[in-house]
């Protein structure tokens, strides 16, 4: 068997993708943990990082940044990392994922909060995103603040886990047949 023979080793397991996503309280890193791991699944090179600690885009293929939203913004951690890298990011595939909406998606509180982030306009065009996705959130009163859990008894129907696997997977399995066919 010569070298023309032999079969192009799959792409996917070449390309390395950086996800990396602020959060407060741990429920934005179980997104981009889970992100990761479809991701994976699909055979790529996968790094899970807080953007605080990555240090340079080298060696990454494509970026998905994700934040917490909070009073309608992204976490500042997730707002540097797109500006200390905004060059690096233009040479490569970037998407965005915003977590932030909580509650009944039925209620009206819930219904308020589900807006993309006001900062949005500004990441998409500093990074040239293919794409930004809303992830419901989840919020845990264990990890609030007492001031923050005593709004929770005026805001009722808030606490607990909204978050979509299956629709979050999907979003991630969805990036990877996108790499896959990208021209490189």
């Amino acid at each position: 068997m010569t070298a023309e023979d032999a079969e192009p080793p799959d792409r996917a397991q070449k390309l390395s993708v950086l996800v990396s996503a602020a959060s407060q309280h741990g429920a934005t890193a179980e997104i981009a943990e889970a992100i990761g791991h479809a991701l994976a699944g699909q055979g790529l090179t996968v790094t899970v990082i807080p953007p605080g600690d990555v240090r340079s885009l080298d060696g990454y293929d494509a970026v998905i940044i994700g934040s917490a939203v909070y009073m309608g913004h992204w976490l500042d951690p997730a707002k540097d990392f797109v500006n200390r890298f905004r060059t690096a990011l233009a040479g490569r595939p970037v998407w965005l994922f915003s977590s932030g909406p909580v509650g009944d998606p039925s209620g009206k509180l819930a219904q308020a909060m589900d807006q993309d982030p006001v900062d949005l306009p500004g990441l998409l065009e500093a990074t040239r995103a293919r794409d930004h996705r809303r992830f419901a959130g989840k919020l845990d009163r264990k990890v609030l603040s007492l001031p923050q859990r005593a709004s929770l008894l005026v805001f009722r129907g808030l606490n607990g886990d909204f978050r979509d696997w299956a629709d979050i997977r999907q979003w991630a399995e969805g990036i990877a047949q996108q790499l896959a066919l990208a021209p490189w």
